[in-house]
């Protein structure tokens, strides 16, 4: 059975199934089922984001169309999936920037909320106010139409490519001051903003699919207008939500059919249903 799991602490233990994979990959494409053009393989993916649902979702049904394909997917908030591929040891990273050094595939867009504690009454942003927020030149709420307190920022992990995505966006790469409280996991920022002291002040960059259901299901919390517009999948679909990344698959330069047969599932409609799920999908050709 294939499996789909999270990287081990012990990243030598990770890296040693990493090459377990590779070389189950090699053994079944040179298969007499591989010799007759059946598709038939193994592929590792891995992550470090939100997405390890969505790939997981589309591992498990790209595995039913092709029952002699095998998927690992491989997740870890310390991870470099880029590294990870340029060293041959996983096939496809999911980020959301673009390596020149390697193939991309956008399979759908996710937005970046703003994040706030639902009582603070700020009610928008333009772009050039989110990044001067988190580059620590707007130091207080009142600096934009909100209560007299100190923003609090909560940052991301510098591997994890949110993180990576809304610098880049927003021209403030190695900006974000270091007193900001580093978190890793989208639940967990979620979280840090509710408990926060006073609870005014939190202000974090999250996921928008993660951070739209936590509003939907009342938790204290709530996202931001950027540019008076609402962050929503429609502004996000067409651009008019400006904060906004894009979910790409990376892989090298080299002919793979497996990496080509998971990247074309996942732009089918079958997989864009699946991506859907949680976030905007590609729009129509």
């Amino acid at each position: 059975m294939p499996s789909h799991m999270m990287l081990s602490p012990g990243y030598p233990v990770a890296t040693s199934r990493l090459f377990t994979a590779l070389l189950l990959s090699m053994t079944l494409l040179l298969s007499p089922a591989g010799a007759r053009g059946q598709l038939a393989g193994n592929l590792v993916i891995v992550g470090n984001g939100p997405e390890q649902p969505t790939m997981e979702a589309l591992a498990r049904a790209f595995e039913k169309a092709n029952p002699r394909t095998y998927i690992d997917v491989l997740w870890d908030e310390k991870s470099t999936p880029l590294q990870l591929v340029k060293t041959g040891h996983a096939h496809i990273a999911v980020t959301g920037v673009e390596d020149q050094t390697l193939s991309a595939t956008q399979i759908g867009w996710d937005g970046i909320g703003i994040l706030v504690h639902l009582s603070n009454f700020t009610k928008e942003v333009t772009t050039q106010q989110v990044a001067d927020i988190f580059s620590g030149k707007i130091k207080e709420w009142s600096e934009v139409g909100g209560p007299e307190t100190r923003i609090l920022l909560i940052n991301r992990a510098g591997n994890q490519n949110i993180r990576e995505a809304f610098e880049s966006q927003l021209g403030i790469i190695g900006s974000i001051p270091q007193t900001a409280t580093m978190i890793a996991a989208d639940d967990m920022v979620i979280s840090t903003v509710v408990g926060t002291i006073p609870p005014l002040s939190a202000a974090a960059y999250i996921s928008l699919s993660t951070g739209s259901s936590a509003v939907a299901q009342g938790v204290a919390v709530r996202l931001l207008r950027v540019d008076t517009v609402e962050p929503e999948i429609p502004t996000v679909k067409d651009g008019r939500y400006s904060l906004r990344r894009p979910l790409l698959l990376l892989s090298k330069h080299d002919p793979n059919p497996l990496v080509d047969a998971f990247s074309n599932f996942a732009l089918s409609p079958a997989g864009q249903a699946i991506v859907g799920e949680t976030y905007v999908p590609m729009p129509r050709k």
